[in-house]
């Protein structure tokens, strides 16, 4: 698989939502418990700093995608924050690793000095080894940060790099 990732356009907005919503409604990873419809969708990814697309070169299938926007403003405006979703079927092929390595060339790109990640959940071994292997230092444990699909709290791990 050759994976390009580009700029998202209008024309990606369903494939970016089957995607975003697979890691939604599994409720393991994302703090968003509503899913995206076409029109909240389109507004959501158009009003990110920059949302990221992976795609597959030979294909074209959308793959994956990224969201990048400040994390916080003013006197903390220049540190970013991002989620990563891939698509069920294609994880595990390293798509997520480039997803990140993009987002944190575009997130210094676009000025800002610091990539952070505020709710790492504990149990998503798959990205704190992502993590780890990038550079990123994590902040410590919060205890039951993360509200579970299934009702239970789940530790979080905040993260961060500087870019």
């Amino acid at each position: 698989m050759e994976i390009t990732i580009r700029a998202y356009t209008a024309a990606d907005t369903s494939a970016a939502i089957l995607i975003w919503n697979q890691v939604v409604e599994a409720g393991v990873a994302f703090p968003q418990m509503e899913t995206l419809t076409e029109q909240s969708g389109a507004a959501f990814f158009a009003g990110q700093s920059f949302t990221g697309i992976a795609q597959d070169g030979k294909t074209g299938e959308v793959v994956g995608l990224y969201i990048l926007h400040p994390n916080n403003v003013g006197r903390c405006g220049h540190i970013c924050n991002a989620s990563y979703a891939v698509k069920e079927g294609l994880r595990g092929q390293h798509i997520g690793e480039k997803l990140v390595r993009h987002c944190m060339a575009k997130g210094k790109a676009l000025g800002f000095r610091i990539l952070q990640f505020n709710a790492v959940v504990k149990s998503n071994a798959s990205a704190l080894h992502l993590y780890q292997k990038l550079g990123f230092t994590p902040l410590g444990t919060i205890p039951g940060g993360f509200l579970m699909k299934d009702g239970h709290y789940e530790d979080i791990v905040p993260h961060y790099i500087t870019l």
